[in-house]
């Protein structure tokens, strides 16, 4: 197994493995509970290592030798 291919388990652990230390609602974070915040961010930090992970397989980059 390729070790990009770890990359897939950091969003799991972030959303899930540490829900049970950020399931607050008192601090406010850019007008929301932090509990929304800390889901949204995962969003977007998963979309950005999927990304990264695009980038880094070297299976993308049999097309781009045109």
């Amino acid at each position: 197994m390729k070790m990009i291919y770890i990359l897939t388990l950091v969003p799991f652990i972030g959303i899930l493995g540490f829900l049970p230390f950020v399931n607050r609602i008192e601090p406010y974070v850019l007008g929301m509970p932090f509990n929304m915040f800390w889901m949204s961010m995962w969003v977007v930090l998963t979309s950005v290592i999927l990304g990264i992970m695009y980038k880094l397989d070297p299976r993308n980059r049999e097309g781009d030798q045109e």
